[in-house]
């Protein structure tokens, strides 16, 4: 069974655009251990979400390779299959509004045949209430806050024990209050999971709370700038959020995002003025 050791090995992604081409990413390589809440940040257009992306199967690349635990995952003449051992929860909910919490998070074990109708809704409950949940079971997504809607959307891919769990800025939109709950919920059901997450966000505190290790990225073409190690102890405490340590960290990080996105602001301007 996959356990969620990613690499990525000099990945690159060209788009064709009329007669031009246009590089996202190039000569990308990362290795993201089993078990591992893995953070990417850097400037718009960088290519995080294309990686993403290539890592679930939505998109090709077009140099390199993608492994998980030492199989190749993608290659230029082979595109990633859409497969249950990578599950991803995008920024917008896709619950599905006809279905309590309950049947939302049962959903991909009944529909890919694991798990009979009964067996599916116990093991749902039994997810929910493992994170104090149960009271919403059988309350419909329109009857819940967003945040409430996207642990639910993270449960649900949780209880289908993929090996890689892929985050798209799950968070954006949100006011601090409830995008502080999500984080605390997140690093809740992540430490009682053995996935491996990788996690796309442009919030650099959120990318040192939440990650064991956060990777920067440059500006387009995108690769690897510099990858920060975070060593705060599990399970996270929100009140690390104030200590000199985690401060430092935040720095650190934003000091690389800066000059990157001072290169992507001068890169437009030069475009700007063609």
């Amino acid at each position: 069974m996959s356990n969620g050791h990613l690499v990525f090995d000099a990945v690159g992604k060209t788009y064709r655009v009329k007669k031009s081409s246009v590089s996202a990413v190039v000569d990308f390589s990362l290795d993201i251990a089993a078990g591992e809440l893995h953070v990417i940040v850097g400037p718009s257009g960088c290519g995080k979400s294309t990686l993403l992306g290539a890592v679930a199967g939505f998109t090709d690349i077009t140099s390199g390779r993608i492994e998980l635990d030492g199989q190749t995952l993608s290659a230029p003449a082979s595109q990633a299959d859409i497969g249950p051992d990578r599950v991803v929860v995008f920024q917008d909910s896709t619950l599905f509004p006809w279905q309590t919490a309950a049947e939302n998070v049962a959903y991909g074990l009944v529909a890919q045949g694991r798990l009979g109708r009964s067996e599916a809704a116990a093991a749902a409950r039994d997810r929910l209430r493992s994170v104090g949940l149960e009271h919403i079971a059988e309350r419909y997504p329109g009857e819940l806050s967003s945040g409430m809607q996207r642990r639910v959307e993270i449960l649900r891919a949780l209880v289908m024990e993929p090996a890689v769990l892929l985050l798209d800025e799950p968070f954006r939109g949100m006011d601090a209050i409830s995008r502080s709950a999500m984080h605390d919920a997140l690093l809740q059901t992540y430490d009682n999971a053995s996935a491996t997450v990788l996690f796309i966000t442009h919030d650099i505190e959120e990318a040192v709370y939440l990650g064991s290790r956060v990777t920067v990225m440059t500006t387009r073409p995108g690769s690897v700038k510099t990858t920060i190690g975070v060593p705060l102890d599990r399970p996270r405490d929100r009140g690390i959020v104030t200590t000199g340590e985690f401060r430092q960290l935040v720095a650190e990080v934003s000091d690389a995002v800066r000059d990157e996105a001072r290169v992507a602001f001068e890169t437009g301007e030069r475009e700007m003025a063609r």
